[in-house]
């Protein structure tokens, strides 16, 4: 299991990111924080791609970067605004359901589903993350949580078309990466307004970098090398060697790691309760590992990828 590693400290880097994005939010806006996020991330990477000098990269490698990098900067979007606009509790469930939209989806696009054993377990994971989040109780929904469904359904989508173009392919994984990031950037830099780098009324890019200090300049930069950089090349790198609906099952634990974060760092306490959601969550997690790992010992071949094709039955031959 040494190679969940990787999609497990996403997870853990993710579950840290809660209460940084929220106050860099609080302090520059949610465009602003994107655009200043990406710009770090793909000024990153620019440069490990030129040192690097891979191949040149095909149209089509082009094009499924800037696809993924698309439907990558449409989850962050969806999912900060909603978290703006609904509570913590709401937010957490709803973005769980990932776990389950994702291996249905693979279904779909695959045409075949994994045993149901595997959205059992699933289930189960999410509802660990119901009883983790369940101290301040579920709010009335609201538009807020109409946009955390968006973000799920997005994710999705995401983790699957990561692993149905890129899996089998001879794509680069830091080419592709690399397009994202500069995707992402151009996209929220224009999206935060022409006023760049002065001050101005409103929550532009702007008046971000005149109002973060140097806490908010590391927390930035945390989150741009962190739960970007980092975060995409790992998540595209595992999702192409395995299946999306087990990376979204690991990422998916990213709620316990935000509890037990805030109970080591923030002072926040363990209860019952949440003991359980945490059990839950790991168990649920470790038990649809083992069958995605059954299915594919048993198929030989990556869930999800051109090769693999549901099983055609024999025909009954006469006697």
């Amino acid at each position: 299991m040494l190679k969940d590693l990787p999609l497990l400290a996403v997870a853990i880097v993710w579950g840290s990111s809660y209460l940084t994005a929220k106050d860099l939010t609080v302090a520059g806006g949610v465009l602003a924080l994107l655009a200043l996020r990406y710009l770090i991330s793909a000024a990153a990477m620019l440069p490990v791609l030129a040192i690097r000098r891979p191949r040149r990269p095909s149209r089509r490698e082009i094009a499924v970067g800037t696809l993924l990098g698309l439907t990558q900067a449409l989850v962050l979007a969806f999912e900060t605004y909603g978290v703006a606009h609904t509570s913590a509790t709401n937010a957490g469930v709803l973005i769980s359901l990932t776990i389950l939209l994702t291996p249905t989806l693979e279904g779909v696009i695959g045409r075949r589903f994994l045993p149901p054993g595997f959205f059992v377990a699933a289930a189960v994971a999410v509802g660990g993350v119901v009883l983790l989040v369940a101290g301040p109780g579920l709010r009335a929904p609201s538009a807020g949580d109409a946009l955390i469904l968006v973000a799920a359904m997005i994710r999705a989508v995401h983790v699957t078309l990561s692993g149905h173009l890129a899996r089998g392919r001879d794509y680069d994984t830091v080419t592709l990466t690399t397009v994202q990031t500069v995707v992402g950037a151009v996209l929220f830099t224009a999206a935060a307004g022409p006023t760049l780098f002065t001050a101005a009324a409103g929550p532009t890019l702007g008046a971000a970098v005149s109002a973060y200090g140097r806490n908010q300049w590391l927390a930035v930069t945390y989150l741009a090398l962190g739960c970007s950089v980092f975060a995409f090349l790992v998540q595209l790198w595992a999702i192409r060697r395995t299946s999306a609906a087990r990376a979204s099952l690991l990422l998916g634990t990213e709620p316990v790691w935000a509890v037990l974060i805030g109970v080591g760092l923030g002072g926040e306490h363990l209860t019952w309760l949440t003991l359980a959601g945490i059990a839950l969550v790991l168990g649920g997690t470790f038990a649809g590992q083992r069958v995605e790992a059954n299915v594919r010992r048993e198929l030989r071949k990556p869930i999800g990828s051109v090769e693999w094709q549901p099983r055609v039955p024999e025909k009954m031959t006469g006697s």
